[in-house]
This record gives C-alpha cells, sequence and structure tokens, in this order.
C-alpha cells in the first residue's frame, strides 16, 4: 500500500473512532416544551409494571414510586432521586414473602447519557435491601442487598424511562446481590411536579 494511501486509511479509521466515541459519551439535556430546562424541577412518577429477580426470587410492588430533582450544567441532564417508597410488594415464588423492602442511602445520583441514537438515564449509587419471610424461603429472614448502578432508555414520546436487561447492558450498569446478577424490570413515566407542571418533558 502507497503511504499516502495509509495515512489516508489511518485517518479515517481514528475519525470513526472519535466519532464512536463522541456517539457514545455524548449527554442530552432536560427540555420542557422543547426548551433547555434553566434552573432546577421535580419531577415525580409510579412504576406502571416493576419486578426485581434475584436469583430464586422474582418480587413485584404494585406502587413504586419515585421523587427526583433535576437540573442541567453545561448542557448536560443530571438529579438525584430523593425519595423511593415501595409498597404492597409480594413475592411469585412458592414458600416466599415479602417481609419488607426499603431504598436505602438516598439520594442517588442520576445523569442523562446517549449512545448510538438512544437517550438513556443513569441511576448511581442503588441500594435497597429486601427481607423475605416464609418457612419454605431460602431467603428468609436474611436481610438481601441489591447495589449497583441501572439504566434505562428514555422515551420522548411517552415520556417514559424503560429499565430492562437489554438497556442495563447497553449502558454497561449493572444490580447485583454480591456476585449474582439482579433482573430489573420497571417502566417509569415522568411527570414535572413544580414550575413546569403539565409541561412536556424529553431529553436531548
Amino acid at each position: 500500500m502507497k503511504p499516502s494511501r495509509c495515512i489516508l486509511l489511518l485517518v479515517s479509521v481514528l475519525a470513526l473512532a472519535l466519532g464512536v466515541a463522541a456517539t457514545a459519551s455524548a449527554s442530552p439535556a432536560w427540555k420542557f416544551n422543547g426548551t433547555e430546562l434553566s434552573g432546577s424541577e421535580t419531577i415525580l412518577g409510579a412504576a406502571t409494571s416493576s419486578s426485581m429477580t434475584i436469583p430464586g426470587v422474582t418480587t413485584e410492588c404494585k406502587h413504586f414510586l419515585y421523587n427526583m430533582k433535576i437540573s442541567n450544567s453545561g448542557g448536560k441532564g443530571k438529579g438525584e432521586i430523593t425519595e423511593l417508597p415501595l409498597f404492597e410488594c409480594t413475592d411469585q415464588t412458592a414458600g416466599c414473602t415479602v417481609k419488607s423492602i426499603e431504598a436505602k442511602n438516598l439520594p442517588w445520583s442520576t445523569h442523562l447519557t446517549s449512545a448510538w441514537g438512544n437517550n438513556y438515564l443513569i441511576v448511581e449509587g442503588v441500594d435497597v435491601e429486601v427481607v423475605y419471610g416464609g418457612g419454605a424461603c431460602a431467603y428468609a429472614g436474611i436481610p438481601i442487598t441489591v447495589s449497583g448502578s441501572a439504566g434505562g432508555i428514555v422515551e420522548n414520546s411517552t415520556e417514559t424511562a424503560t429499565f430492562n436487561n437489554s438497556t442495563i447492558i447497553a449502558t454497561g450498569t449493572g444490580l447485583w446481590v454480591g456476585f449474582a446478577w439482579v433482573e430489573w424490570n420497571g417502566v417509569f413515566p415522568t411527570e414535572a411536579f413544580a414550575a413546569h407542571r403539565e409541561q412536556a418533558i424529553s431529553v436531548g
């Protein structure tokens, strides 16, 4: 290969690599009615469906709520989850009940990111303690701690964030009990609660 063609090929590969890196690391901002958020806002919602599977047990909560304060810094969306009450949680495994479940060490920090044309909400510092009951339950009476981070895909058209195995893997995040992978599935709507109430929320 001629030196000039070799240099051109190397430049092209470098440009492609830089373009991919930029795409994977870009951080979108919070917007209301299409305008970038200035200052801060509080958003909240309740999961339309949510389940958490620890090896051997699957827990579902009828009421999985959240309260999150959001803002933009340097054009990048960030925030923190300040409240995460969990109610009416049951276990789908025969012989197991949910005695208690609680989010610990709040607030949890959050930020927005984008990769391959999708926008994601990243939740860091996840810390949930579950205590199961039931004489036949392998985890009965032992406090179980789910920790790590989770990434959910943001859909502007429905104003939701969806968390599942695919979105968590795509964002390089993960939830764990010790060395065991925890599967989390949830669809979370978003709604402004303060100055931007009833305004359309989006990221981009």
